[in-house]
């Protein structure tokens, strides 16, 4: 397909980018970090969804607390399988360095603006996120939080591909693969335009209709501000996800 052939070509350019040029003097930090996730979706319309999710990131060995994210947006389905989606996060970031003695939480919110695009194909699901963020981060100074935010603006594209691998007590059970990129812009922004890259891959299982779990991997390959230091994070992802159908009628009110 013409579009996987575009992205990984863009994605190539993105990463190769920040690397040559640089390669003698690149440093990678390997970290490897669990995080779990619950998201509830509430249905208020056939248009209108609310998405909560709170996620709690922690590093593993030493198992040290990294960030606390709480997510809320709305989703309204244009129709022909888009999405339009509006929200706002709040994070709470710890130190990146999980021996660091100094352990200042800086805090970030992020509103966003979202498109979803969804190509069913028989067994396949094909998913497109397209999703602008504006961030503000939290002054800092002497170790300690300052007055005042600074800012700047993060885009994002996520591919991605649900398979239907087999049904379990009638519930489906699917493989989710996925590569996300992110560049950053602002003027605060000098060498690190390429942001990161994400990919991941994980099952998903149906407990009830409305219950799933998941659990993966997730590689997200990060650039750091001065240029020519990385990080490399290898995540366990484990999430809950719970949706409640509000325009169903309880059986009572049917009788």
């Amino acid at each position: 397909m013409k579009i996987f052939s575009v992205y990984l070509f863009l994605a190539g350019c993105f990463l190769a980018g920040p690397t040559f040029g640089q390669s003698s003097g690149k440093k990678v930090t390997h970290q490897e970090l669990i995080w779990f996730t619950y998201t509830n979706t509430l249905k208020f319309s056939p248009k209108w969804a609310l998405i909560s999710e709170i996620h709690e990131r922690r590093f593993i060995n030493p198992d040290r607390h990294h960030q606390f994210v709480l997510r809320s947006q709305a989703r309204y389905a244009l129709g022909e399988n888009w999405e339009a989606v509006a929200g706002l996060t709040y994070f709470r970031q710890s130190p990146n360095d999980p021996n660091a003695t100094q352990r200042l939480v800086v805090p970030e919110l992020r509103p966003h603006v979202q498109l979803n695009y969804n190509q069913p194909l028989v067994r396949f699901m094909i998913t497109h996120r397209y999703r602008a963020e504006k961030r503000f981060f939290r002054n800092t100074a002497d170790g300690e939080l300052a007055d005042g935010y600074n800012t700047n603006y993060r885009f994002r594209y996520r591919l991605g591909i649900e398979y239907h691998l087999t049904d379990i007590r009638e519930q489906p059970l699917k493989l989710k693969v996925s590569d996300e990129l992110l560049i950053n812009a602002g003027k605060n922004i000098i060498y690190n335009r390429f942001d990161q890259n994400r990919m991941y891959a994980g099952l998903n299982y149906a407990i009830l209709n409305d219950l799933e779990v998941e659990a993966g991997y997730l590689n997200w390959y990060q650039q750091r501000p001065a240029g020519d230091q990385f990080y490399n994070r290898h995540i366990i992802n484990l999430t809950i996800s719970h949706r409640i159908d509000l325009t169903k009628k309880p059986k009572d009110a049917e009788e």
